[in-house]
């Protein structure tokens, strides 16, 4: 978890440092296709929306739970989680970084990326290493 102890030097309370950790957490569990988007200045309801797949409703509840033990394990411990019955579209709200983890075809459907990524939110798209 090489990524992992680089945001771990950062500052936690920052949404930076949060948002590499769940960027560094998608990697480490072959999250795919891992879009960041900017939302600071565009929304109150966060300052990052991470949106990432996993290949089957398995792998996305294991990306998803995953990732809330590494958050708690740092610290945040009021972290949100929806979706996990099912694990067709995972949600974990930590605050300043919103995590949406579907399977494709869900992924496909809703397709929050272009609801959100306009050339003034500042997305970026960061490919796992296994995609």
């Amino acid at each position: 978890m090489e990524r992992s102890a680089e945001a771990a030097a950062g500052h936690p309370g920052d949404s930076r440092y949060l948002v590499e950790l769940v960027q560094s957490s998608l990697d480490d569990d072959k999250a795919e296709d891992i879009v960041v988007i900017d939302l600071a200045g565009r929304s109150s309801i966060a300052d990052y929306m991470v949106v990432a797949s996993g290949r089957s409703t398995r792998q996305v509840g294991a990306i998803a739970e995953k990732l809330r033990e590494r958050l708690k394990a740092v610290g945040y411990n009021h972290v949100s989680v929806e979706g996990q019955q099912t694990c067709d579209w995972v949600v974990i709200d930590a605050l300043d970084v919103v995590v949406h983890i579907f399977r494709p075809e869900v992924r496909e459907f809703y397709n929050l990326e272009k609801m959100w990524m306009t050339p003034a939110a500042g997305g970026s798209r960061v490919q796992a290493a296994n995609a």
